[in-house]
C-alpha cells in the first residue's frame, strides 16, 4: 500500500513537470540552455580542480530547480516572462558575474543585478500580500496603493540584509563583495586639528600610502562604502520601478498584460 502511494506521488508529480513544460515551453528551453552551460562549465572546472568554481555551478543548478520546486508544490503560478529572468539572474550572478569575473570585467554588471534583485524582490513581496489579499477564506482587503509601499519595503529589506551579509562575509572571509572605490576627496570630522565636529575637506588626493607604501591608485581608495550605497540605490530604483507596476496591475486587475508577465499569482 505504501508502496502504492509512494509511486502515485511520482507520478503525479511527473505529470505536474509535463504540464509545467508544455504551459511554459520558452522557459523550458532557456532552462535547458542554461543547465547545459553549467554542466560543461561544471565538468571544465572538474577537470582543472577548481573546486571553488565547481561548487558555484552545484549551486547555480540547484536555484535553476528552484522556480518549478515552488509552483509545483505551494500552487503558485510563476509568468514565464519573470521566470526567464529568474533564470537569467542566476546565471548571470553566480557563472558569468563569479566564474568569469564580470563584476570586474564589466563595471555596470554588478549595478544591473542590483537593479534587477531590486525588481524581482519587489514582485516576491507584492505577490506575498496579493495572494493573501485575493484568498476570500481571509477578511481583509489592501489597498493597491499599501500593496505597493509593502512590496517596495519588502524589496529594499532584502537589500539591505544582503549588504549585511556581503559587510559579514568581508569581515569574517576576508573577501571584498564589497567592491573598493578609488576618489579624490574626501570629508571627515577625524582629521580636524581642533577637535571640532566639523568636516575638514582633504580634496585633489593623487596618491595614498599604506605602511610607508605608494599604493598603484590615482587617489584614495574608500573599503565598500560607495560600493554598498549604490547597491541600495540601484535596489531602491528597482522597487520603485515594480511597485508602479503593481500598483497599476491591481487598479485594472486583469487589464494589463504587461504587468501581469511580472506578478506571480495562485493556480486555479
Amino acid at each position: 500500500m505504501i508502496k502504492e502511494k509512494n509511486e502515485n506521488k511520482k507520478e503525479s508529480w511527473f505529470k505536474r513537470w509535463q504540464k509545467q513544460i508544455r504551459e511554459h515551453k520558452s522557459t523550458f528551453a532557456v532552462y535547458v540552455t542554461l543547465r547545459g552551460l553549467v554542466i560543461a562549465a561544471m565538468v571544465i572546472s572538474c577537470l582543472r580542480g577548481d573546486y571553488e568554481n565547481l561548487f558555484v555551478c552545484a549551486l547555480s543548478l540547484i536555484l535553476f530547480i528552484a522556480p518549478a520546486f515552488i509552483q509545483s508544490n505551494f500552487g503558485i503560478e510563476l509568468p514565464s516572462t519573470l521566470e526567464i529572468i529568474i533564470l537569467l539572474f542566476i546565471f548571470a550572478a553566480e557563472i558569468l558575474g563569479e566564474m568569469e569575473s564580470y563584476y570586474v570585467k564589466y563595471p555596470f554588471w554588478d549595478v544591473m543585478l542590483h537593479s534587477i534583485n531590486g525588481f524581482l524582490c519587489a514582485a516576491v513581496g507584492f505577490a506575498l500580500l496579493d495572494v493573501i489579499n485575493r484568498n476570500d477564506k481571509i477578511k481583509f482587503k489592501l489597498s493597491p496603493v499599501y500593496l505597493a509601499i509593502v512590496a517596495f519595503c519588502f524589496s529594499m529589506t532584502i537589500g539591505v540584509l544582503w549588504e549585511f551579509f556581503e559587510f559579514s562575509c568581508d569581515l569574517i572571509l576576508h573577501t571584498d563583495m564589497q567592491r573598493d572605490t578609488v576618489i579624490n576627496a574626501i570629508y571627515s570630522t577625524a582629521l580636524n586639528p581642533d577637535g571640532l565636529n566639523k568636516a575638514v575637506a582633504v580634496t585633489n588626493i593623487t596618491e595614498t600610502y599604506v605602511n610607508g607604501e605608494k599604493l598603484n591608485i590615482s587617489g584614495y581608495l574608500d573599503i565598500g562604502l560607495y560600493d554598498t550605497m549604490k547597491d541600495l540605490f540601484v535596489n531602491f530604483i528597482g522597487a520603485v520601478a515594480f511597485s508602479f507596476i503593481g500598483y497599476f496591475y491591481i487598479k485594472g486587475r486583469g487589464k494589463s498584460k504587461f504587468a501581469s508577465r511580472f506578478i506571480p499569482s495562485l493556480k486555479e
